[in-house]
């Protein structure tokens, strides 16, 4: 069975980067949309990027594109995150999800079947 888990997540100055790794266990993910969604206390879980499964279709939501960039290594089975120029408006839980459509909209999540338990990004100064 498909397992999930994140890490890299920390804490950060603005203007600095970090790099978030989503690891599949249990499963290749080779064939799967892979997609990083966060969530802020008091708000809705939004998706931020997403990656098909061989990185044909790349998505990313309109408040980060340009500083994050999604990649994939299905050697390792592993999909990453790289946060450049981070602002204090991207602190959240950070998680990673399997689908099988690289869609960040938000009546399409629960597509996501497979998800992993979170890693918290804090923007601080």
């Amino acid at each position: 069975q498909l397992q999930l888990v994140e890490s890299g997540g920390g804490l950060v100055h603005p203007g600095g980067s970090l790099r978030l790794s989503c690891a599949a266990s249990g499963s290749s993910v080779e064939f799967r949309t892979i997609g990083w969604f966060r969530q802020a206390p008091g708000k809705e879980r939004e998706g931020v990027a997403c990656i098909s499964r061989e990185g044909g279709s790349i998505d990313y939501i309109d408040s980060v594109n340009g500083r994050f960039t999604i990649s994939r290594n299905n050697a390792k089975n592993t999909v990453y995150l790289q946060m450049d120029n981070l602002k204090p408006d991207d602190s959240a839980v950070y998680s990673c999800a399997a689908g099988w459509f690289c869609t960040l909209a938000s009546d399409y999540q629960h597509r996501y079947d497979t998800w992993g338990q979170g890693t918290q990004v804090t923007v601080s100064s």
